[in-house]
C-alpha cells in the first residue's frame, strides 16, 4: 500500500463549498482519474481518505491537506495532475508527496490567515490590532450546538499584524478603504477561528467592518515557537524521499483515463 499526501486549495466562489461538498467532489475525481484506491473493510467500504483540519465554510484556503491510500504505486506528481484535471477550477490540487514519515495531522499545529477588511481604514485597523495584542485576555462568545460558549481568543494568537494594503485597482475596484490583517493562530481546543479574532477586535477596539471580511488561509503546519512562523508539513516527506532509496520492484506509473 502506498500513501500520498496532497495539498489543495479553495479559491474564488468555491470557498463557500462545505467540507462535505468537497468530499463528494474529491471522491468523484478519484473515480474519474481511475486512482487505485484502497478501501476500508466492512459492510459499506469507503475509500481510505484522511482529511486534516479543514477550513470553515466561507473561508478560502491555499493550504488544505489530505492523505489517500493506494493499492498500487503511482507517481505523486502525475497523480496530482490527473486529480487536478478532474476537479472544478478553484478546488485545485497543487502539491503531492509520497508519505515517508508518520503523523501529518500532528504537524498541523498552527495556521496563517489573511483577513481582508473592505471599508476599514488601515490606521483604524492598526489601532485595533494594537489594542488586541496588548490585552492579556479577550473573551468572545460563539454559539455552538450546546448553546453559547465563552472563551479567550487571545491566548491562541501567536501574531496579529496589519499588512500592506493592496494598491492594484483589481484588488480595490471601488476605491474604498481596505485593511489587510495577517494572523498566526495555534490549533487549540476550543479552536480559535478568524471570526473569533474579529469578534475580539470588536470587543477591545469597536472595530466592525461594514461588510463581512474575506478570509483566506495562506499556510498551515508546524509552528516554530522561536520565530512564530509556520513550516511546510510536507517538507519531511520530500526530504525523506530524497535520501531514501525507492522500494525495489515498485512501479511508478499511472494511466490517463479515457
Amino acid at each position: 500500500m502506498q500513501r500520498i499526501r496532497l495539498r489543495y486549495t479553495k479559491r474564488g466562489r468555491l470557498r463557500f463549498t462545505s467540507h462535505r461538498d468537497f468530499q463528494r467532489a474529491f471522491e468523484r475525481a478519484l473515480r474519474r482519474a481511475e486512482v487505485p484506491m484502497a478501501y476500508s473493510a466492512g459492510f459499506t467500504p469507503h475509500p481510505k481518505v484522511s482529511y486534516a483540519n479543514a477550513a470553515p465554510t466561507g473561508t478560502g484556503s491555499e493550504a488544505e491537506y489530505l492523505e489517500i491510500a493506494l493499492t498500487q504505486e503511482r507517481d505523486p506528481e502525475l497523480l496530482r495532475t490527473l486529480l487536478d484535471e478532474s476537479l472544478p477550477t478553484g478546488l485545485d490540487i497543487v502539491e503531492a508527496a509520497e508519505a515517508r514519515t508518520s503523523g501529518l495531522a500532528d504537524r498541523l499545529t498552527a495556521s496563517v490567515w489573511e483577513l481582508r477588511l473592505d471599508g476599514v481604514d488601515a490606521e483604524e485597523a492598526r489601532r485595533a490590532v494594537g489594542a488586541f495584542n496588548t490585552a492579556e485576555t479577550v473573551e468572545v462568545q460563539r454559539r455552538t450546538k450546546n448553546g453559547v460558549r465563552t472563551f479567550d481568543a487571545r491566548s491562541a494568537v501567536v501574531k496579529l499584524e496589519s499588512a500592506e494594503t493592496p494598491s492594484s485597482p483589481a484588488d480595490r475596484p471601488t476605491g474604498r478603504p481596505c485593511a489587510i490583517l495577517r494572523l498566526v493562530v495555534r490549533h487549540v481546543t476550543p479552536a480559535v477561528r478568524p471570526d473569533d479574532v474579529l469578534s475580539g477586535l470588536r470587543a477591545v477596539a469597536d472595530l466592525a467592518p461594514p461588510v463581512p471580511a474575506a478570509v483566506t488561509r495562506l499556510a498551515q503546519g508546524l509552528l516554530d515557537e522561536e520565530t512564530g512562523t509556520v513550516t511546510d508539513p510536507l517538507a519531511p516527506d520530500r526530504e525523506a524521499a530524497a535520501t531514501e532509496p525507492h522500494p525495489a520492484g515498485a512501479t511508478a506509473t499511472a494511466t490517463v483515463p479515457a
